[in-house]
């Protein structure tokens, strides 16, 4: 009879050793092993830990747990992004400050996570939202205002009437907050921004550098998002304006088709155009009637289109023509210069825009569809230039190489390249949040606060009204507001508007290099040392905003001589959602699974194999069709082989069963090899065949006794170390071993015991299996062909027909084919 294997007890025996000898503890200066720094991105302490925590968090720590067992000084720590609306409406729900109901949820995952067993270096950790760090989110800042990376301006920004707060493009989700799914207007207001934009080419370049350590498909998005364009700006007079009006086009090759310009309808051109004009107030009423569209809805191709003449026109440089000047909701304010030449007969909008207005459509390049003015679908393809003057004849390519000289040559003009990516809007309108470190002084204009006087903290909440208003709540903190001019000694005021939280976690990586540093937002040596990640570990659901956003600190950083590196994450690991029957889980359709609920009934080790094993990283794991049961058993039965051993520590491996051991060395293989290329869900099978095998040594074959089932039980606990923790001290402490197996260093492969004497071939018709045969694993395709079309069994199958084709790979298979 065997003892019973009891999780709780075992998950509260090991816990306290683990506190006490600190496994994970990342090695200092003196440290001679290689260094490796892996990174989960780290969590909003809006509760406790959820099913998706527990999926990313068992990823990390198999490669984080693998290379510390191969020997790397591994940093691996956690911190939380401790700011934002979350803590501030529950602040409001609460009667309380943020900090309390923060601290408390970042005091409730902290306990799970070392429940969990997840291997963070505790010495390591940080909070967005204590001074001691958001006090650098304000040096930062200040080195950007210094390098005019930081500004501030008017503009019509993305505001959400429900969180009453400007939203960045990024946070904008088919035209709805990404917080609360309520629509999203445009409000004019002064903010802050980020120039991200001096770095988008870098940012789109420096991809290269990623490009199969990424996944493809954030590389994508990333480039989507920055969305380089090529053509040219070109100059148009007004007529009855001093300055031309610059537009930018993709296809300057049809500038001969340009039969009116578009003015965005939100823009300052449009107004100022107007202003003083008879149609003044039939631009302001339409304005008012489309104001509160978002980016998303005007720019949606199945809109019907609007606008209004604004009684100006627009001279054509090209051929001179005296072209009407529109304002339309379908053009945007901050795309180029807010302008476009319209060219009907080959762009849709503009097609589509044309005929409900009874506008002019000339064809410039012809192509082999039909005219646009006839079938409403514009030709947007390349073709021959005609009705273009000294262009007529060239193709669209050749014709835009000699515009752009010609329009060069003439002043009116210049290639260019435009982006989608726009500045970073960093200003918010609430309380929980770094302040921006900025006086603003009528003599002085804007004084960053030296840095001497840094941080530059939250006033106290108890006297403040949170609740949101459209304003800042600090701006009726006076006491706070009101200060002294730090340049002139003047009466002055505090910029009352506090950082998008996406500052914090821009740079919260290089922070955990030197999370006791006072004096410096990390040490450069310590960067130096650990920087750039290794190894990142998050959701696709970041892959622009805070990746982005990170590259681009980087970048900044570096070009002000703080950092050597100019990417700051390696490797780049996504890991899917926990789903419950097809679908996200959440209260309204009843389908939520309680992480807390699953480890009271199945153990920790079980959540975390069931995590690990159930595909491939990036997939989805939808919980229904998961067994953590299932994994509970198999652990079991690996616990199990620990205590059937009766070989002694130390014993000589290379005297044990030979076929034994080269099952266990082949799996060690395969499940590093696994480890290393993401496929958890491999090593987990090789795992699982390995305990299979050594427990049918121990029933039936060479015994309990023999070195090698030592030697395979030793590889299944070390293995398990990764994934099942507990299991796994376990296992090793019934092995003879002292803890921890985590400790205990990755097991070489031996070659010798890789080689195989023969392998399995199938022969197949018509990818039927008709014949399994044992072959040598260096047999030739031929030798391996003839066999097959001797063997006894296809050879009555094929019943004299001669095969169409023949398929082979040596050793593992031919397949013929009929």
């Amino acid at each position: 009879m065997h003892e019973a294997y009891d999780i709780n007890h075992v998950q509260e025996k090991w816990l306290p050793i683990w506190d006490q000898i600190a496994p994970f503890r990342s090695g200092k200066n003196d440290d001679p092993r290689p260094k490796k720094y892996v990174l989960d991105m780290f969590p909003y302490p809006s509760g406790d830990l959820h099913m998706g925590h527990a999926e990313a968090y068992a990823l990390g720590d198999v490669i984080a747990r693998y290379w510390v067992q191969k020997g790397f000084n591994v940093m691996h720590p956690i911190g939380w992004d401790a700011f934002g609306l979350p803590a501030e409406n529950a602040a409001i729900k609460r009667n309380e400050d943020p900090s309390i109901w923060t601290y408390e949820n970042i005091n409730t995952q902290k306990a799970s996570m070392r429940r969990y067993a997840c291997s963070f270096d505790w010495d390591r950790v940080l909070y967005t939202c204590d001074p001691e760090y958001y006090k650098w989110n304000q040096w930062i800042f200040i080195k950007m205002y210094e390098k005019g990376l930081a500004y501030r301006k008017n503009s019509a920004v993305n505001w959400c009437p429900s969180c009453q707060t400007v939203l960045a493009n990024e946070q904008v989700v088919a035209g709805l907050c990404e917080r609360c799914d309520n629509a999203v207007t445009k409000k004019k207001l002064n903010q802050w921004y980020f120039k991200i934009t001096d770095y988008a080419e870098r940012l789109l370049s420096d991809m290269e550098q990623l490009e199969g350590k990424w996944p493809e498909k954030v590389l994508t998005m990333q480039r989507n998002w920055i969305g380089k364009s090529t053509g040219a700006e070109v100059s148009f007079e007004i007529e009855g304006r001093d300055e031309p009006v610059v537009i930018y086009t993709t296809r300057p090759d049809t500038l001969y088709g340009a039969t009116f310009m578009v003015v965005a309808v939100d823009s300052e051109l449009a107004r100022e155009l107007v202003k003083g004009s008879q149609v003044e107030a039939e631009f302001e009423k339409y304005f008012d009637s489309v104001r509160a569209a978002s980016d998303i809805d005007r720019l949606a191709t199945d809109r019907p289109k609007s606008g209004v003449f604004l009684g100006r026109y627009a001279i054509n440089p090209v051929n001179g023509e005296r072209i009407p000047i529109w304002a339309s909701d379908y053009v945007l304010a901050d795309y180029g210069t807010g302008a476009i030449m319209a060219v009907p007969a080959h762009d849709q909008r503009d097609l589509d825009f044309a005929r409900a207005m009874n506008l002019p459509v000339r064809v410039v390049v012809k192509t082999d569809e039909e005219d646009p003015s006839i079938t409403g679908v514009a030709t947007a393809g390349d073709g021959e230039l005609i009705n273009s003057g000294n262009l007529n004849g060239l193709s669209s390519a050749a014709a835009i190489s000699q515009i752009v000289k010609e329009l060069e040559d003439k002043k009116l003009g210049k290639a260019s390249n435009n982006y989608r990516l726009r500045d970073w809007l960093i200003s918010r309108q609430r309380y929980w949040g770094t302040p921006i470190p900025i006086i603003h002084c009528e003599k002085c204009g804007e004084v960053p606060v030296p840095e001497e006087q840094l941080p530059v903290k939250l006033p106290s909440s108890a006297t403040l009204d949170l609740k949101p208003k459209g304003t800042s709540p600090l701006a009726t903190a006076t006491d706070w507001v009101n200060v002294s001019c730090t340049k002139c000694g003047a009466a002055a005021l505090r910029d009352t508007d506090t950082m998008d939280t996406f500052v914090d976690s821009s740079w919260y990586f290089l922070r955990y290099t030197s999370v006791d540093s006072h004096d410096q937002a990390f040490i450069k040596e310590e960067v130096e040392k650990w920087l750039p990640v290794d190894q990142y570990v998050g959701g696709v659901t970041h892959a622009i905003l805070h990746l982005l956003y990170s590259r681009f600190f980087t970048k900044a950083l570096h070009d002000m001589g703080y950092l050597n590196f100019n990417e700051p994450f390696t490797r780049l690991l996504n890991q899917g959602m926990v789903i419950m029957d097809g679908s996200a889980m959440s209260k309204s359709r009843g389908n939520l699974v309680r992480l807390s609920d699953e480890l009271e009934k199945h153990g920790v080790d079980a959540i975390r194999l069931t995590m690990v094993f159930a595909g491939p990283p990036e997939d989805d794991v939808d919980w229904a069709d998961v067994s953590p049961a299932g994994s509970a058993k198999f652990l079991n039965r690996a616990w199990r082989l620990a205590g059937d051993v009766t070989s002694e520590p130390g014993v000589d491996f290379t005297k044990g069963d030979l076929t034994l051991r080269k099952t266990a060395h082949k799996s060690l293989n395969d499940i590093s090899l696994a480890v290393e290329t993401f496929r958890f869900n491999v090593a987990v099978a090789r795992v699982m065949e390995l305990v299979n095998a050594t427990r049918k040594a121990i029933d039936s074959g060479c015994g309990p006794a023999d070195p090698a089932v030592r030697e395979a039980s030793e590889i299944v606990a070390i293995s398990l170390s990764l994934i099942a923790p507990y299991t796994a001290e376990e296992m090793w402490e019934k092995l003879g071993h002292k803890p921890s197996v985590a400790l205990a260093g990755w097991p070489t492969v031996d070659p010798a015991l890789l080689t195989q004497d023969s392998v399995t071939a199938i022969f197949q018709i018509n990818g039927k299996i008709k014949s399994r045969v044992e072959v040598a694993p260096d047999i030739s395709d031929a030798d391996l062909e003839k066999m097959a079309l001797t063997d006894a069994e296809v050879v009555a199958e094929l019943a004299g027909m001669q095969p169409k084709k023949i398929i082979t790979k040596a050793p593992k298979f031919v397949n013929i084919v009929l």
